[in-house]
């Protein structure tokens, strides 16, 4: 499939899953409550997606990869964040195994795009 929009980018589709998952958890009563933590894991994953999307209008490779890296940043946050809420518990196990591993698609797949883009611009 060619990729002609950043919604094209599964990257950028797995993130949006993502993000609506963690909006609905930390909506629940516990969580909501602790205004600080829920709005940082928000802002975390919401700028995986962000940046996917601004990366991929930017103009270039090298633009793209470094907007792809920042994402790769916030892959890491949400996952270090996943830890403060199951050690609070805000999330079940169950839950930050699966968050967890969403992240971790996330950033194999922007590390990929990366990878990609770097070639191309060697070749």
């Amino acid at each position: 499939m060619k990729v002609i929009k950043f919604e094209d980018l599964i990257a950028w589709q797995e993130s949006r899953l993502l993000v609506n998952k963690l909006y609905k958890i930390t909506s629940n009563s516990h969580f909501s409550k602790d205004y600080s933590l829920r709005d940082q894991i928000r802002r975390a994953s919401t700028s995986i997606m962000f940046n996917i999307a601004e990366g991929f209008d930017g103009g270039s490779d090298q633009q793209f990869i470094q907007f792809l890296t920042y994402s790769l940043r916030s892959c890491s946050e949400v996952q270090s964040i996943l830890y403060v809420c199951v050690d609070n518990n805000y999330i079940e196990n169950e839950d930050f195994k699966s968050f967890y591993e969403q992240a971790k698609k996330i950033r194999k797949l922007c590390a990929g795009l990366i990878k990609y883009l770097k070639n191309k611009t060697v070749n």
